[in-house]
C-alpha cells in the first residue's frame, strides 16, 4: 500500500503514531535500516521535536509537533517494555546529520550509546568508508516477517508481499555484514559526539 505523507499527516502527525502502537506492541522482532535519520524508536524528545518540526514545515501540514512527539515517545516504550528484540542498522552519516541543536544532537548520540547496551538491542553502524556490497537504500522498518514499511520523501510504502519482504530481509542481512557493532560502533558514535562539541 502506497500512501502519501500529506494524506497520512493531513490532520497532523500525532494520530499516525497512535495508530501504529498496536503494530509496535505485537511485533517481536524489529529490523530497521536507517540511511538518513536515527530510527524513530531510538529518538530523544529533542531530536524528535527537531525532526517533526522540520517535517511539518516542509509538508505544510497541521502543527501538532508537541503532541506528536509525546505519541512517538509513548510508542517507543516497546524498546524497554515487553518482549521485543531490535536489530538496527544506521549509516555513519546518520550520526552527524544535525536535526536539532548541537548539544541536543550530542544528547541523542549519548542515548544511542546507552540503549545499545540493552540485551534486546543490537545497533550496528555502517562506516562511511566501508567497501559497499549493498548500496545505501531508503529507510525501512521490518515488523517481524509480516510487513515492511519503506519511507520515501513523498510516501510510506507498506509491503506485505512475501517475496518482497524476503528481498528486504536479504538486504538487511547484507547491510548487517557491512556494519560494525559493540565497541567499534561505540567508537564511531563517540567520534560523532565530539564533533558536536
Amino acid at each position: 500500500m502506497y500512501v502519501h505523507w500529506r494524506q497520512i499527516h493531513r490532520d497532523g502527525m500525532r494520530q499516525v503514531h497512535e495508530k501504529t502502537v498496536p503494530l509496535y506492541q505485537r511485533t517481536r522482532t524489529f529490523r530497521v535500516y536507517a540511511s538518513n535519520l536515527v530510527p524513530g524508536m531510538l529518538q530523544t524528545r529533542e531530536y524528535a521535536t527537531g525532526l517533526l518540526r522540520s517535517i511539518t514545515t516542509f509538508q505544510g501540514t497541521p502543527d501538532d509537533v508537541a503532541a506528536a512527539v509525546r505519541a512517538r515517545l509513548n510508542r517507543s516504550r516497546v524498546v524497554v517494555e515487553g518482549d521485543h528484540r531490535f536489530a538496527l542498522l544506521v549509516e555513519e552519516s546518520v550520526l552527524t546529520h544535525c536535526v536539532c541543536d548541537p548539544p541536543d544532537m550530542a544528547g541523542q548520540l549519548r542515548y544511542l550509546l546507552e540503549v545499545m547496551r540493552r540485551p534486546n538491542v543490537s545497533l550496528g553502524v555502517i562506516p562511511a568508508r566501508v567497501r559497499r556490497t549493498v548500496w545505501p537504500l531508503e529507510a525501512f522498518y521490518a515488523f517481524d516477517e509480516d510487513v515492511v514499511a519503506v519511507e520515501t520523501l513523498t510516501a510510506e510504502i507498506n509491503i506485505e508481499s512475501p517475496d518482497e519482504i524476503r528481498t528486504y530481509l536479504k538486504a538487511f542481512r547484507e547491510l548487517g555484514r557491512l556494519a560494525v557493532h559493540g565497541p567499534d560502533a561505540g567508537a564511531l558514535i563517540a567520534k560523532a559526539i565530539n564533533s558536536f562539541g
